[in-house]
């Protein structure tokens, strides 16, 4: 493996099974189709660009259109598969278990699951459900017991609940817009307050989040009188951020704002295709923004904190 040795926190996996039930349980609302994937084509497509392990996760809309025990037996369908990559490739994959929200009880059990059974390394939650943000009261209990087991948590976009634009897919408006949306949500309702222990990371720079911070932080000041600008900052610099799909205008307002430790490599492969997941990463390689130090510590040193069991490479 190459000297980058990246550890890549956003790539997905396609388990044809749920591709194939995906049409009949709503389709994708965001417009997006399915892309081809295999364990080969992956390993494949993280040599070309330096990738020494990819974070597997379901993408959006995940299981929204299951229901019921049908939406428990997904989740651990999709689990146990992912899980079956990972111990064929141990240092190659990882994996960000699938939960059953907005059901909370199947999601702790899940939890439990996952994390003690199949080892995953996480969890992936979507930025909403069917209108609901992560900052509802709804899902504290989910919220209390991932901040006890310290996870990490990996926030992927959906579609909010509009309409996408004609000719406009989500994934290239709206799903920033939701990430930007659910954060935000999260911080005015003191998710990042009571839960300080878990490990959020936020999709495709933060969204919006980099760039609108100062102004969240003085109109959460305006809006609350025990709320400080500067507060609100520290807040929002408390998540992780991934460069996944992060244009070069992008790089700069997210280097000036997030904390150098919680920069992490995302490549959004295999929805974002080999070649444009590789444009991306070579913005970021000759990125002027990015000191030697940086750049070593995004494609790799932030995730092994998250990750450890992946300091000793292959």
């Amino acid at each position: 493996m190459s000297k980058h040795k990246r550890i890549d926190v956003h790539q997905h996996i396609v388990p044809s099974f749920w591709a194939d039930a995906l049409p009949s349980h709503g389709g994708d609302p965001s417009g997006w189709s399915c892309p081809a994937w295999s364990e080969d084509s992956a390993l494949a497509y993280m040599d070309s660009v330096q990738i020494e392990t990819g974070i597997l996760s379901l993408t959006a809309p995940s299981i929204k259109g299951w229901n019921g025990q049908a939406k428990l037996d997904m989740a651990r369908k999709v689990n146990e598969y992912t899980a079956n990559v990972v111990a064929h490739h141990p240092t190659r994959f990882g994996n960000f278990a699938t939960l059953p929200l907005p059901d909370v009880d199947g999601s702790l059990a899940e939890i439990n699951y996952a994390l003690d059974v199949l080892k995953a390394d996480g969890v992936v939650i979507l930025s909403n459900y069917n209108g609901t943000y992560l900052g509802d009261s709804a899902f504290d209990q989910v919220w209390a017991e991932l901040d006890r087991r310290k996870a990490v948590v990996f926030i992927h976009p959906t579609q909010p609940p509009m309409d996408p634009l004609a000719g406009v897919p989500g994934p290239m408006i709206d799903y920033p817009f939701d990430t930007t949306r659910t954060a935000v949500h999260m911080l005015l309702n003191g998710v990042l307050s009571r839960y300080p222990n878990v490990r959020i990371i936020l999709s495709h720079a933060g969204g919006f989040v980099p760039y609108a911070a100062q102004r969240v932080a003085e109109v959460s000041a305006m809006m609350h009188q025990d709320v400080t600008p500067e507060s609100v900052l520290e807040q929002l610099k408390s998540f992780y951020f991934d460069t996944a799909l992060s244009s070069p205008s992008a790089l700069p307002s997210l280097v000036a704002f997030a904390r150098p430790d919680r920069l992490l490599f995302g490549s959004d492969f295999p929805y974002a295709s080999a070649k444009v997941a590789a444009t991306f990463t070579a913005y970021q390689d000759t990125s002027t923004y990015l000191s030697p130090e940086l750049h070593h510590a995004l494609d790799r040193n932030n995730a092994l904190a998250l990750f450890p069991r992946l300091a000793n490479g292959r």
